[in-house]
This record gives structure tokens, C-alpha cells and sequence, in this order.
């Protein structure tokens, strides 16, 4: 992946106003609600996931039947992976750019657009960097990271949450009905 321009994150407000919201860690999503979010299939998910591309951060798989537990962040690095397919850039060049995410330490993806000319992808923090790389003919789309963040937030607003453990070490699923149950017939 190759980075355009060195401006500071703080100099993003031209391409993103509103402030993003802070992450809950302790709350996931368990594999097919990740899926209906980011508009993938669970066969793409375990893929990524086994292959290391975008690995569950709450909780992963730990044997047959165990639920892997995605972050709201693990759900929009899938969307943008999924958007990139989309328009065309290969696996490879999507697994560099994600790899160098992950290197540079990018705290907040949301102040990130993504532009790609269908083979390589750039990264933008500034209106300028897209302008320069647009009139450079290099960026032939752009995903603006902050929209998407948007986007999913949206749609897992209605969709069930788990959390990571409760304090007796069992998981515990806020919009499970079925587990609820059980959980108050080992209780009582």
C-alpha cells in the first residue's frame, strides 16, 4: 500500500465534521450479524478470519462450536474489505493495505479515505492528499472510512449484541432469548 503526503490526522476535519463515537470492548457480534452488517458471506468470514486477513479482536475461535465475537472496529475493517472487492482490487493488494493499517498503528480508521486505481490502494488523511491523488490519475474511487463507520453503526443499531463474559466467566448474549433462558434455569 502506498501512503500519500504526511499531513497530521488533526487537519482531517475537511473530510470528516462529526465526531465518532468511542468503542465499547467488551461488546461483540457474533459471526453472522458481522456478516449482515459488512454484506458478506459467512463462507468470506471464516475465510478472513482462518487466513488472518480480519481476525475477531473480542473473542476468536477456540475449537468446534466455540462463537467467534467480532468489535464493531473488526465489522467496518470487513465492510471496507468487502467495498475494495467490489470495485475490483484484488485479495493481495487488499491484505497489504490491511497489514499496513495494522503496522502504521492507525488509531482511528475513521479519519481515513481509501482511493484506489483498481490495482494499488493509497491512503488519504487530508482533502489535499485525495486531490493530489486524484489529479495525479491515480484514484479512480475513493471509500471514505468515516461514511462507513456511519453506515455499520447504523445497521447493528438493530441488530443483537453479546458481551464478552459477565463476571461469573459465562458469556452472556443481550439479545439472545434462548441463552437468557438458560442462563436463569443454571442460576436458579
Amino acid at each position: 500500500m502506498e501512503v500519500a503526503g504526511g499531513v497530521p490526522q488533526r487537519a482531517q476535519g475537511l473530510l470528516f465534521g462529526d465526531d465518532l463515537p468511542d468503542l465499547d470492548t467488551t461488546t461483540g457480534y457474533r459471526g453472522p450479524t458481522a456478516c449482515r452488517a459488512a454484506g458478506i458471506t459467512y463462507r468470506q468470514l471464516d475465510y478472513w478470519a482462518r487466513t488472518g486477513l480480519v481476525e475477531p479482536s473480542i473473542r476468536p475461535a477456540t475449537g468446534s462450536g466455540t462463537q467467534r465475537l467480532y468489535s464493531f472496529r473488526d465489522i467496518l475493517v470487513l465492510k471496507v474489505v468487502k467495498r475494495l472487492l467490489d470495485t475490483g482490487v484484488s485479495l493481495q493488494q487488499i491484505r497489504t493495505a490491511v497489514a499496513h493499517l495494522r503496522e502504521r498503528g492507525v488509531e482511528d480508521l475513521a479519519q481515513i479515505t481509501l482511493m484506489s486505481d483498481g490495482a494499488s490502494v493509497y491512503e488519504c488523511t487530508s482533502a489535499d492528499e485525495v486531490i493530489d491523488l486524484v489529479q495525479g490519475g491515480q484514484g479512480v474511487f475513493g471509500i471514505a472510512v468515516g461514511r462507513v463507520w456511519r453506515e455499520v453503526e447504523g445497521t447493528l443499531a438493530e441488530l443483537p449484541t453479546e458481551r464478552a463474559e459477565d463476571d461469573a466467566g459465562v458469556p452472556a448474549v443481550a439479545g439472545d432469548e434462548l441463552a437468557r433462558r438458560r442462563q436463569a434455569r443454571t442460576a436458579g
